[in-house]
């Protein structure tokens, strides 16, 4: 017995990095799993991202665990295009009881450029508001509850990110999807939807682990390498997963409206 079994989760960025460990940690606990990654490029991220493969990738992870899982290639940035995968999920595996809004980029490039700032925000922000009024209307009518986690970082809770138009970019959405979480604690409280933010530091996915990312912190590591009190230059996207696995089941049923770093001490040694 799973301490989700019966659950559907809706999960966006799920290709590769902490996406896919969430995916697959949930449907350990016995949910189901709609899985949404754009599976492009960005122009203005300067570092690979995601291809279909690694969508394909982590649905055979989940099935291999007797799970349920739809895949979709969709852009959070594009509600319509977004809603048409949360629902075609809905109709194959039921109605949603968890969302994850995950998709995240890092365009902290080597040589800045205007756009980072208008892609960071309509990914990591626009994206997180897209993510959650998609799939919240279902959650009200339903009537059963719920628990809505969306990915922030440290960079959420204090002033880092450097001065690019990317990393400023970043900590300004990384900042507003906290505002969000408080205004929809608030907003569904009355539905018992809880909504809450993780605040990983540095993790050691493909956003990160890379060359040019490696080239961005050696330059300035005052942005957040080997800053952690605990002695960890990184942690691991399953150290994340374990976190919302808890927040996201009925052990956690009245945290809510909460800010909980997953950071080896980086917030307060700060």
């Amino acid at each position: 017995m799973g301490k989700l079994d019966g659950k559907v989760a809706f999960i966006t960025g799920a290709a590769r990095g902490m996406g896919r460990s969430h995916a697959v940690r949930l449907a350990e606990e016995g949910a189901d799993i709609i899985a949404v990654d754009l599976c492009a490029q960005i122009d203005s991220v300067p570092y690979p991202m995601a291809e279909p493969t690694d969508l394909d990738e982590t649905a055979s992870q989940v099935e291999a665990l007797d799970r349920r899982i739809v895949a979709r290639q969709a852009d959070v940035r594009d509600r319509d295009a977004l809603r048409a995968a949360f629902d075609a999920g809905v109709a194959e595996l039921g109605a949603v009881d968890i969302v994850l809004a995950n998709a995240g980029i890092a365009p902290h490039s080597l040589r800045p450029q205007a756009q980072e700032w208008h892609d960071v925000l309509a990914v990591n922000l626009t994206g997180v508001y897209h993510t959650v009024e998609v799939a919240v209307p279902s959650m009200i009518e339903r009537g059963a509850g719920g628990s809505i986690v969306i990915t922030s970082s440290t960079a959420g809770l204090t002033g880092i990110g450097g001065g690019s138009p990317g990393g400023l970019g970043y900590a300004a959405a990384k900042h507003g999807v906290v505002g969000l979480m408080r205004s929809y604690a608030n907003l569904l409280a009355q539905h018992s939807i809880r909504v809450n933010t993780v605040h990983p530091t540095g993790v050691a996915t493909p956003m990160i682990v890379n060359d040019v990312m490696r080239e961005f912190f050696e330059r300035d590591p005052s942005l957040g390498q080997n800053m952690n009190a605990l002695p960890v230059p990184m942690i691991e996207s399953l150290d994340v997963s374990h976190a919302i696995a808890w927040l996201v089941s009925d052990e956690a049923r009245y945290v809510t409206g909460v800010t909980l770093p997953v950071d080896a001490g980086f917030v307060v040694k700060k």
